[in-house]
């Protein structure tokens, strides 16, 4: 069977990096998380004090350093799926937090940042047989992959999805604050300059508001089936 490329985009919280991290376990793909690139160079700026008294980042000061950021991905042999490490510490578990929530996409919308990992993204995924997942993979990443999909839920499931995330992890969570966040990221993400998230021409739109989890992993799989018999 011929290996393809599949992009899957969408909002923040719609349950996409859950799909393309179980599509790419069920047919023996390559994942990749770009999320996850941006929350370890959001992690960066947050460790070596890179936001400004405003909230805002040190745009001169990142870009000085941008090359002293390596992201990598290993496998964890528990879960089996890959975890995001960052200059060779896994930090998985920090980017995931509400911190880094709510700073990734004032970093993700930097060019320089998003130059740099378009150009990490496009050499892991240059052989094909890769399942990659974020905002512009079928959009700038891949724009020829054989497969895209863009995901979306209604903010309020995607509110509610995050807030039982981090609740299940035992971390503190308030729902309003997450709900924010969510429309907040959405503002953000859309309205950027470079890259904006935006559903690519040519791809499939799934709605998962209403979906459980092996509902959409069947869904996407059938899109799957049927991009390689083309």
């Amino acid at each position: 069977m011929k290996k393809i490329t599949i992009a899957i985009d969408g909002h923040s919280s719609c349950g996409k990096s859950t799909m393309a991290k179980d599509l790419a376990k069920a047919i023996g793909y390559i994942y990749v998380d770009t999320g996850a690139m941006y929350r370890a160079v959001t992690y960066y700026a947050l460790q070596h004090q890179l936001f400004g008294e405003d909230g805002q980042p040190d745009e001169e000061r990142l870009k000085e350093q941008m090359d002293d950021i390596c992201i990598s991905f290993q496998l964890n042999e528990e879960t089996g799926r890959p975890d995001t490490y960052l200059n060779g510490e896994c930090v998985e578990s920090e980017i995931r937090g509400m911190e880094v929530s709510g700073k990734v996409s004032l970093i993700a919308a930097l060019p320089f940042v998003r130059e740099a990992m378009v150009a990490q993204q496009q050499r892991m995924g240059a052989d094909k047989g890769v399942v990659m997942d974020g905002r512009d993979i079928g959009t700038v990443v891949f724009p020829d992959a054989e497969l895209k999909v863009f995901v979306t839920a209604t903010t309020q499931v995607r509110a509610q999805r995050r807030y039982d995330e981090l609740v299940k992890k035992g971390e503190e969570a308030d729902f309003d604050t997450i709900l924010r966040n969510v429309e907040e990221r959405d503002y953000i993400d859309s309205h950027r300059e470079v890259s904006p998230l935006r559903q690519a021409d040519d791809a499939i739109l799934l709605d998962n508001s209403d979906m459980t989890i092996p509902e959409q992993n069947a869904w996407l799989m059938e899109r799957y089936l049927e991009a390689v018999k083309e």
